[in-house]
């Protein structure tokens, strides 16, 4: 399922903190509305976050015609500027950003109102380019995926963290529609539970064979002898090939290499940053402790005991056996390597 859907003035998200119960549609008629859902986590995933940042450009775009060319080209700068402070980590957020700017831009001699249906012609390419490459990706990570094969992975990287199909998912689904018969254990990746409310809600849509586990069993089945590999996605992967994900994937990584599993890294070309040369320089959203302590409004904690509530964390590209992407797989990965993708 898409969980975006735009009607060419208004951006309809389907929010997903209230995935599975509640099946429910906001719609974003501004700008603000649009920065508000991806602050908010009603819209995850850094690929559906770049798109949906180019929607919200597009809607922006459409809310400020009666502005004159000048005033215009700065009021679009200040929408890129808003929608660039909803999340820092995920590196396609910014890719999208970047692109649009760069359209406006080169067209800043247009009227108004061609410029604005140029943005909108653009923020539709995002999405419908998203879609292709995710399923090219999928097909690059076929070869990973053997017959049988007991998978396990970590947040949500499906149709619901992109626009349509995912990104390790999507080699997932691609590994399925193929008759390879792949199992999945999906962690329930704590706080936001992204894996249990959304990862299992798909894969179980799609037919798919997939158990919820807690980010603590990981070890367990791994020593058990129950995962034949691991495979994640990522929102930002530096020049030498290291990924910063949902917090918890580094774990992941450290046990797999213990255990001599194989850990993959599935994420589109717009995802790599080759502007920052190691993880060490990806700036880690800390997010309210209050999501950490507080689960469906209970508290879990002790009042006045804080909690740490780092986003993500970073996998040095030595724990990665490759980095599967809308171009390719690269294998090993470091500076040498991934600069053949570019």
């Amino acid at each position: 399922m898409q969980p975006l859907r735009f009607t060419g003035r208004t951006l309809d998200v389907l929010d997903q903190t209230l995935l599975p119960e509640q099946e429910v549609w906001e719609t974003c008629d501004t700008y603000e509305l649009v920065a508000e859902a991806i602050e908010k986590m009603k819209v995850r995933g850094a690929p559906a976050i770049g798109a949906t940042a180019a929607y919200g450009i597009a809607i922006g775009a459409q809310q400020g015609l009666e502005l004159s060319k000048g005033e215009y080209l700065s009021y679009l700068e200040g929408v890129c500027e808003r929608l660039a402070k909803t999340r820092p980590t995920a590196v396609n957020l910014f890719w999208a950003i970047k692109r649009m700017r760069g359209l406006i831009s080169e067209n800043a001699d247009l009227d108004v109102e061609d410029l604005a249906k140029l943005i909108i012609g653009e923020a539709n390419l995002i999405a419908e380019e998203d879609v292709r490459l995710n399923k090219q990706m999928g097909q690059h990570g076929l070869p990973y995926i053997p017959e049988n094969a007991r998978i396990l992975t970590h947040c949500n990287t499906g149709s619901l963290a992109t626009v349509d199909y995912g990104t390790a998912l999507g080699v997932i689904r691609a590994a399925h529609e193929a008759g390879r018969n792949v199992t999945v254990y999906a962690d329930e990746t704590r706080p936001y539970l992204q894996g249990a409310r959304l990862t299992a809600f798909e894969l179980h849509r799609d037919n798919i064979p997939v158990t919820v586990v807690t980010d603590s069993m990981a070890g367990y089945l791994m020593q058990q002898g129950m995962v034949d590999l691991v495979i994640v996605g990522a929102d930002r992967i530096t020049a030498n090939g290291d990924a910063a994900n949902k917090i918890g994937t580094y774990s992941l990584a450290v046990l797999a290499k213990h255990h001599g599993i194989p850990f993959y890294v599935a994420a589109p070309m717009s995802t790599v940053d080759y502007e920052l040369e190691t993880g060490a320089s990806i700036e880690i959203e800390q997010r309210s402790s209050d999501e950490v302590v507080f689960i469906g409004g209970k508290r879990m904690a002790p009042e006045g005991v804080p909690a740490l509530h780092p986003a993500f964390d970073v996998t040095p590209h030595e724990l990665i056996t490759a980095i599967i992407t809308d171009q390719g797989a690269v294998e090993s990965p470091d500076t040498e390597r991934m600069a053949k993708l570019k």
